[in-house]
């Protein structure tokens, strides 16, 4: 991603240029989720309140933003993961807490399973590394205590997350809604639960090869 000269040299940004800044990827991330990543740069200007201008200064090109868009994205899911694996609540209930940051950021998130970009930059493959290794570290801790099956994987929260931070087309109330999938997905996920569920345990490298196909598209 290419840095503005004073990223470049170091510089902290002003606080009304940090403010800039952060408005633009907040209604970035807005005109994406609706229109897709073709969305005219103008439009995000006017919705941010700034100038075309300073877009382009703070992101020279459209990649430069998008690449921002998912590197934020990513700090995010990471965020809501860590507190997950630090949390001192039962597995449940931060799996629980996950699922449901994940909804409440769904405007945020500008992610490859979202229709975003795919990148395959070594700090991005870090980061969707250290999500699923640390969700992993939740789900044994659920495996260990006895209260969740053996045959559910992080990128099964993964996926699931992704699939409620996709509100349905004319559905009203979508967060109750979704709350209501993530509880039945729990109970799902349950000790208790013993049906075998149909297919393998996706893995982190299904991602990665479903990643790799979409780019060569």
């Amino acid at each position: 991603m290419s840095a503005t000269p004073g990223q470049a040299e170091g510089r902290p940004l002003r606080s009304d240029a940090a403010n800039n800044k952060e408005r633009v990827l907040v209604a970035a991330a807005a005109a994406i989720r609706r229109q897709g990543l073709k969305v005219p740069i103008a439009e995000i200007a006017a919705a941010a309140g700034v100038g075309v201008g300073t877009v382009y200064r703070h992101y020279p090109s459209r990649a430069d933003l998008i690449d921002a868009l998912s590197a934020r994205s990513y700090q995010l899911v990471l965020e809501h993961a860590r507190a997950a694996a630090t949390s001192q609540c039962a597995a449940t209930e931060a799996i629980t807490d996950f699922l449901e940051q994940t909804i409440a950021a769904r405007n945020d998130l500008i992610l490859p399973l979202h229709s975003g970009p795919v990148s395959f930059d070594p700090r991005t493959v870090a980061l969707r590394t250290e999500i699923s290794d640390l969700l992993e570290q939740v789900l044994q801790r659920g495996r260990a205590d006895g209260t969740i099956r053996p045959d559910i994987g992080a990128i099964d929260l993964i996926i699931t997350g992704a699939m409620l931070a996709q509100p349905l087309a004319n559905t009203p109330n979508w967060d109750q809604l979704a709350r209501r999938q993530v509880a039945i997905f729990m109970s799902g996920i349950s000790s208790t639960e013993t049906k075998p569920l149909p297919g393998r345990r996706p893995e982190r490298k299904d991602l990665e090869t479903g990643f790799e196909q979409a780019k060569q598209a």
